[in-house]
């Protein structure tokens, strides 16, 4: 896209379909200047530099020169846009996060929880997340028409995470609420509301495991602030939340977009019913045909550089387009279609570089014992409503259906 031409205002049409305007942008080069959708959370009408392309997607998440760091996106959105004043969801307290740094800060962080994530780690884990997608499938109504993501695709993940964290089940509801009020909400201000009841209940949690402490991540996480002073205060509130948002965003999605394209090519459900060896590599397309973010987090130039071929002044917006590289035609054949047959490598639905996704071992196994559990429990669930009925949330990273209503039809 020429550097001088007027940038290209995306609106709920994207929101809803994006890859016909990727396939468009695409055509024309890798870096394009948009304007975000209007009803955006926290960033509507806010010009990036959009990235497609797999080759060039995957080397922008790997440059040093696009800073995630939170400080300088907050200050630079302040110079551009100064009478809109300052974006709640960057410069929120619960921001100060392992996304939102740099290294060394980002190298610190990351080091006090990855232990947690690793695939050993995880396995360990795996009888008690298949004990907890029993229990839920085991409770799924007989032949009645259900919203699998609240009774079903929700649940798995936040009760993993909680397991995983320490923190009671009971209240996981609230954890809905505030993160699709900060992931994709309504209005600023809604965000900024859920942003506070995050903050306060997150403090109160950790006041609690101060007093009764357990053996859990956020428990080594309170004594890496109290006894090591390896995070601040202000980290350990963030990393707390970006553990829990991030611990099920990406599964819940994950789950949702797999299912509506499984239940939308019934060969390809027979074929994983029938063939479980499939089962893994099914994830790793579901991964990559439907994101679960469609976007990495927004990234700034340090300086000057090129991308694509086009020059992006130091100080602007970079937002490189995940779900664009996972669909490239010239990285994967037929990049529209499901095939769990596929030998799908290298997609990039957990990112790459130093911010690759830390979970991802978890969300694989979580995402692989779901859909094992779900194609032995109902053969023949299909979609309730017309395709064209679904709504896909309105949020700037998040690839994720508002609700998917299907017949389960038990065995």
């Amino acid at each position: 896209m020429d550097h001088d031409s007027a940038p290209l205002e995306l609106d709920d049409a994207f929101v809803q379909d994006p890859y016909p305007v990727y396939a468009k942008l695409s055509a024309e080069g890798s870096a394009h200047r948009v304007v975000m959708p209007p009803g955006a959370p926290l960033c509507g009408g806010l010009r990036v530099w959009l990235i497609t392309g797999y080759e060039t997607v995957r080397s922008a998440l790997a440059d040093p020169r696009l800073s995630t760091d939170l400080a300088r996106i907050d200050g630079l959105f302040a110079q551009k846009e100064p009478d809109r004043g300052k974006r709640g969801g960057f410069s929120s307290a619960l921001a100060s996060h392992m996304m939102h740094t740099d290294p060394p800060d980002h190298t610190r962080l990351r080091k006090l929880v990855s232990k947690a994530f690793t695939s050993r780690a995880v396995d360990a884990l795996r009888p008690e997340i298949e004990k907890i997608t029993h229990g839920l499938v085991d409770a799924l109504p007989d032949r009645e028409t259900v919203d699998l993501l609240d009774a079903f695709a929700f649940p798995l993940p936040i009760r993993v995470i909680c397991l995983l964290l320490g923190v009671p089940v009971e209240e996981q509801e609230d954890f809905k609420s505030w993160s699709r009020k900060l992931v994709s909400g309504d209005s600023p201000e809604a965000a900024a509301a859920a942003a506070t009841a995050v903050a306060e209940y997150l403090g109160e949690l950790i006041e609690r495991k101060r007093r009764a402490t357990t053996d859990d991540v956020l428990t080594a996480l309170i004594s890496a602030h109290d006894v090591d002073d390896r995070l601040t205060g202000t980290e350990l509130v963030s990393t707390a939340y970006l553990l829990f948002i991030a611990g099920f965003e990406t599964t819940l999605n994950a789950l949702g977009n797999g299912t509506l394209h499984l239940v939308r090519n019934p060969d390809q459900w027979e074929a994983l019913r029938e063939d479980r060896s499939l089962l893994p590599g099914a994830v790793e397309e579901f991964l990559r045909l439907e994101s679960p973010l469609k976007h990495a987090t927004f990234r700034c130039a340090t300086e000057s550089l090129s991308i694509g071929g086009v020059e992006i002044p130091a100080g602007d917006f970079v937002l490189p387009a995940i779900a664009a590289a996972n669909r490239d035609p010239q990285r994967f054949g037929d990049p529209h279609a499901l095939d769990v047959r596929r030998p799908v490598t290298g997609h990039l639905a957990f990112g790459h570089g130093v911010h690759h996704c830390l979970g991802a071992p978890l969300a694989r196994v979580e995402v692989q014992v779901a859909f094992d559990a779900l194609l032995d429990a109902f053969p023949t669930m299909r979609l309730a409503v017309d395709p064209d009925d679904l709504r896909w949330r309105n949020s700037t990273i998040i690839r994720g259906l508002d609700s998917l209503p299907v017949r389960l039809n038990r065995h």
